[in-house]
């Protein structure tokens, strides 16, 4: 898919790696919308993608709420006239352990509490879900061929501390998958992206000694760039045989 005059959806694009894709795909000449829950966030990357010469708008949303999500969806296409592609980016987390044990006695004095779980899903897994299916609706009734992209983690195989968000990005790309095969009739392709640990600024601010020893266990001896993500985003809307894998990107990390 040539990207140029293409409308494409990107969540959680207000900063961090959704800012970077929304950059990266209006750098290609894509009309991008901007979907994040904070408006001065929505503003600058508005702002900052229209100086690359493509029409950009921001869209308040929550995307685990499925009124909000539909009516993010007419909005786009009641704005740009149709609808390319998705990146389902946003997502949140909430970590903690399983179950906390007390050393000296054995005994279980915390759980991961509902709510920690139960928000994690709603957003990551529930948000990417009605992302997609709109999305897809969307492109369907328009007869607009296009791409959903699900960004899934390194963490899908299991981390300690985060039960919650690795059931959620093993669920995201397994959508994926299933989504390719359902919608594949459609020309609507669907993939997936496992980033490992990425230099956001959100990243960057830990300690430095926090950020060294994390480095010193991947393989490439260093955090991944952003930009290397979103590059990788627009090689999947680009190359239109690209469909129902995941493409990981993590300096051959594997958790």
């Amino acid at each position: 898919m040539e990207l140029k005059d293409k409308v494409i959806v990107v969540t959680g694009s207000g900063r961090g790696l959704g800012r970077s894709m929304a950059l990266e795909v209006a750098g290609k000449g894509a009309k991008v919308a901007i979907v994040d829950l904070n408006q001065e966030d929505l503003d600058k990357t508005v702002a900052d993608c229209k100086e690359l010469g493509v029409d950009a708008r921001g869209y308040l949303c929550n995307v685990a709420d499925e009124a909000d999500v539909e009516k993010l969806f007419n909005d786009v296409v009641a704005d740009f006239g149709t609808l390319n592609g998705l990146v389902n980016n946003a997502g949140i987390t909430r970590d903690g352990l399983f179950l906390k044990v007390d050393r000296e006695t054995g005994k279980v004095v915390k759980k991961m509490s509902l709510d920690q779980w139960q928000l994690v899903l709603d957003v990551n897994l529930t948000g990417t879900f009605l992302c997609a299916r709109e999305a897809a609706a969307k492109m369907i009734d328009l007869k607009a061929e296009g791409c959903i992209i699900n960004i899934s983690s390194i963490s899908r195989s299991g981390n300690m501390g985060q039960t919650n968000y690795t059931a959620t990005k093993a669920g995201v790309e397994a959508m994926a998958v299933t989504l390719s095969k359902e919608l594949a009739r459609y020309g609507i392709r669907c993939a997936s992206i496992a980033p490992g640990y990425i230099g956001t600024e959100m990243v960057m601010s830990m300690k430095p000694e926090a950020l060294d020893k994390i480095a010193a266990g991947i393989p490439a001896k260093r955090l991944g760039k952003p930009e290397e993500i979103s590059r990788t985003v627009s090689f999947i809307f680009e190359n239109d045989y690209i469909n129902g894998r995941c493409i990981e990107v993590d300096g051959a990390l594997r958790i």
